[in-house]
């Protein structure tokens, strides 16, 4: 039987600097898987929390819909999208007033902003002017069309003067294909890219981006708006198909006669 010798000193300590110790190569190397782990478990928490927002998001433009569908069988029409000599003006004020919160207190300006009404992932801007509201939700009121039409394709009523007021309102029955046609979503206005924000959601031309939103509008919900639709089902179209894309298929969304109206672009 062959016996080994113990160790010395010296080879215990060699031994075990062989075996125990790291060398740069190897702690970069380290390093490296670490920070790529890390990165990977960022984008994931990253993705999960925009993901989240957008859920959060559709819930609300849902309930939107929701409280227009109750507004259009009480009314019997779409509201009006301003309307002057009225308790409640505005579109929102309508559905908030008459839908949401008969008995709700603090102003416009300030429902408007919380809850059902805040999209999480839409921010007001730094360059936002102070006297300016930031609201997250827009109505599809004017349809395809500029300022200069006064018979307007939306949901917003008919023959719009020059204060976008008007005493005749859409009726159910005026909507040829309410499961195509949109009715609220992410406020956006837009033409040949996507252009300011505000209660609108427009397909127009000639508008100033007095806000800088471009940037803002791709990234909100990563390219895409919620919208739902006038029978309260609930899409994310890209901002390419609502507000670059020339196809019948996306111009009869705008439109409660579901034509397309190319002539408008």
């Amino acid at each position: 039987m062959c016996i080994q010798p113990p160790l010395t000193g010296s080879s215990r300590k060699t031994t075990i600097k062989g075996y125990g110790a790291f060398t740069l190569i190897e702690m970069l190397v380290v390093i490296g898987i670490i920070g790529f782990l890390a990165a990977l478990l960022l984008t994931a928490s990253s993705r999960s929390l925009q993901r989240a927002r957008q859920i959060q998001c559709i819930n609300n433009v849902r309930q939107l819909g929701q409280a227009l569908h109750e507004y259009l069988t009480d009314k019997h029409r779409y509201p009006l999208f301003t309307e002057r000599h009225t308790d409640a003006v505005m579109w929102q004020s309508k559905l908030q007033q008459y839908e949401l919160s008969p008995n709700n207190t603090g102003g416009f300006s300030g429902w408007v902003q919380q809850g059902l009404w805040k999209c999480p992932s839409a921010n007001r801007p730094n360059d936002a002017p102070i006297n300016t509201l930031f609201l997250s939700y827009g109505y599809n009121w004017y349809g395809l069309g500029s300022l200069a039409d006064t018979n307007p394709l939306g949901l917003g009523g008919h023959l719009i003067d020059a204060s976008f007021s008007s005493s005749d309102g859409v009726k159910e029955s005026e909507i040829i294909n309410p499961s195509d046609m949109m009715a609220i979503g992410d406020g956006f206005i837009g033409s040949n890219g996507f252009i300011g924000e505000g209660g609108m959601l427009w397909r127009t031309t000639g508008v100033t981006d007095h806000l800088g939103s471009t940037k803002r509008a791709l990234v909100r919900h990563q390219g895409r708006a919620n919208v739902v639709f006038c029978d309260g089902h609930v899409e994310s179209p890209t901002l390419q198909t609502l507000f670059e894309d020339t196809s019948d298929t996306a111009l009869v969304r705008w439109n409660r006669d579901h034509q397309p109206h190319r002539e408008k672009l």
